[in-house]
């Protein structure tokens, strides 16, 4: 994995007005730790460090004072409603080193017609080099059939590798396709424990309009 080349500024600013200024001025609230280390508080500048985290775990090269750290992204906040960078987390690594990581798994390919794929895990949690993170995991369900699963095992990982996640956990499950009259039952069913009743009123007026629509 490349590096992507981040300028970044000490901060001695701290608390909310703090970041608001910071995000004002178009730059990110950031924290980089680890290595035991004391946290070194920064400010990162908004769109590059918008375009690197486009990709997941992004190897950083975080240049403070003349001095580059490698960094991954351990934590992203972003504003709820805009999307907008708020504030970043970064652990300090080093060529060589082994770090847990989430790499997202991307599912490829068509099961059998009359199935419903459900995507239980959307990420594994894996130990990787740190400069040598993969973007993400394929898995391919060409052709799988009702009542196939595709557990953590199944997933072929890149050498070096290893997966953290429990083996036996289910990533990818293949289910028979519920017909329109099931859907309607047991939807039924769910609004007569819960209670649910209608208005005959509504019925009526339901029916009425149906009529209207095919005259």
């Amino acid at each position: 994995m490349s590096e992507v080349r981040l300028a970044a500024k000490s901060r001695t600013h701290f608390g909310k007005g703090a970041a608001r200024q910071i995000r004002r001025e178009h730059e990110v609230p950031a924290v980089m730790y680890g290595h035991g280390q004391d946290p070194i508080h920064l400010s990162l500048p908004g769109h590059a460090t918008m375009m690197a985290l486009k990709t997941p775990n992004v190897l950083l090269s975080i240049d403070l004072n003349g001095k580059a750290q490698l960094a991954i992204p351990k934590e992203v906040q972003r504003h709820p409603i805009k999307g907008e960078l708020e504030h970043v987390d970064l652990l300090m690594v080093r060529r060589g080193e082994k770090v847990d990581v989430a790499v997202p798994v991307v599912v490829e390919g068509d099961a059998q017609p009359g199935s419903v794929l459900t995507h239980e895990l959307t990420e594994l949690e894996v130990k990787a080099e740190a400069t040598n993170i993969p973007e993400h995991f394929v898995v391919d369900v060409s052709g799988k059939a009702v009542g196939e699963h595709v557990t953590a095992a199944d997933v072929v990982l890149p050498k070096g590798v290893e997966l953290v996640t429990d083996a036996e956990a289910v990533v990818i499950s293949i289910a028979a396709q519920q017909s329109a009259e099931a859907l309607e039952a047991d939807l039924a069913a769910a609004e007569q424990q819960l209670g649910v009743t209608h208005d005959e009123k509504d019925s009526e007026a339901t029916d009425k309009s149906d009529k209207d629509a095919k005259a």
